[in-house]
């Protein structure tokens, strides 16, 4: 009995896949034989992860290096409350695991980097990207790019997704729809701009789809088009790619022959450039407050949404976007020390009203830090 062999348990398992002409044997052997590489077991990842294995894929690597946070639950399905505190990749394995005993789970723990993404990628037939940042989807397109592997992408965002498939032998790459990142710190994480919990489920649900057809060899896959999911008004609209033939990984003349570093194309700031001259950590700002010099105020830049779940006692507020049109409110005899949740929006403002003359400092990690920190009664979140 071997891969190509589906043994009586497994018939009985699979067997409402059996039924029907499009799947039957042979497309469930070919699920049996396959191997799908999920990269991030997190709220796309879990949904994409969960469906593979039910459907009987044969071997599931896992990429992850992060432990199950109780915020995570609202949208990582694959996770529960006693998972909290212990490693994702441990977490996923457990519930996969129980839902089908028949398949291999194989777990990475370990950033996905140019130093290790050819090697564990090459000997997987498909590659799904369940993860959140520009750098790695970069990382992703590149690797699939030369290795010549399909790559199954999804992103979400407060209540909108994004699918397609990436097969730059029968299509348009990443780079093919967006060439070049955005600024650094333009477009909001999840962590700070909010994901709607259903959202992954859909999106996630919808790759799971595109890895098992492709699989089997069945219906059109979403090579060469966009898929746009709007889930506060449930509409979905679709946007044709075509190949770039400048595209510089799979066009006529590529000029990138192999990974780069990703971290340096999409600009994103090391941990000591991170660093400014506006930095305050929160022991710092709690001694300042208990001195309670008259000279220094607390500005909150988040949203107003955001200020109904949590605040600094004392604090103002003045959302980021509208501080441009509120300079003229500003004292410069005072000390503006600025918040937002975890210390990027704040970076920003501090900037914004340096340039304007007046004398800043930035909360280090934000509100997060300061519940974290010094005062765990202000709710993290």
């Amino acid at each position: 009995m071997g891969n190509n062999t589906l043994t009586n348990d497994e018939i009985y398992r699979y067997s409402r896949h059996l039924l029907m002409p499009e799947v039957g044997v042979t497309g469930q052997k070919r699920l049996k034989k396959a191997s799908v590489l999920i990269i991030g077991t997190g709220g796309l990842g879990s949904p994409v992860a969960l469906y593979l294995a039910a459907a009987g894929v044969g071997k599931i690597g896992l990429v992850d290096f992060d432990i199950v946070d109780e915020s995570n639950l609202q949208r990582q399905i694959i996770h529960s409350t006693s998972s909290v505190g212990y490693p994702k990749l441990i977490s996923a394995k457990k519930r996969l695991s129980e839902l089908n005993p028949f398949i291999e789970i194989e777990l990475y723990d370990t950033v996905l980097t140019s130093a290790n993404a050819l090697e564990i990628i090459k000997d997987y037939d498909v590659v799904i990207d369940g993860t959140d940042n520009f750098p790695t989807r970069y990382l992703l397109n590149d690797t699939c790019v030369i290795l010549n592997k399909p790559l199954i992408y999804g992103s979400i965002f407060r209540f909108e997704g994004q699918l397609s498939v990436f097969y730059s032998s029968e299509g348009p790459c990443y780079r093919c729809l967006f060439q070049e990142p955005p600024p650094h710190g333009l477009v909001p994480s999840c962590a700070e701009g909010g994901v709607f919990g259903v959202l992954p489920g859909v999106i996630g649900t919808l790759q799971a789809t595109e890895a098992i057809k492709f699989i089997i060899q069945q219906g059109n896959l979403l090579i060469g088009r966009l898929l746009l999911y709007d889930a506060l008004n449930l509409r979905f609209r679709e946007i044709n790619i075509r190949k770039d033939p400048n595209c510089p990984i799979c066009g006529d003349n590529p000029t990138i022959r192999q990974l780069i570093d990703y971290e340096a194309f999409c600009n994103i700031p090391t941990t000591e450039e991170l660093k400014t001259e506006f930095d305050i950590y929160p022991e710092e700002l709690k001694n300042i407050l208990e001195s309670k010099d008259s000279q220094i105020v607390l500005l909150d830049v988040r949203e107003k949404h955001e200020w109904e779940i949590c605040r600094l006692e004392g604090a103002i507020l003045i959302p980021l976007a509208e501080l441009p049109e509120n300079l003229n409110k500003f004292d410069p005899t005072k000390t503006y020390i600025i918040y937002c949740k975890i210390g990027k929006r704040s970076i920003e403002a501090a900037y914004l009203l340096q340039s304007a003359g007046l004398r800043v400092r930035n909360l280090v990690g934000g509100i997060n830090a300061w519940s974290r920190k010094v005062d765990c009664r202000v709710p993290l979140y």
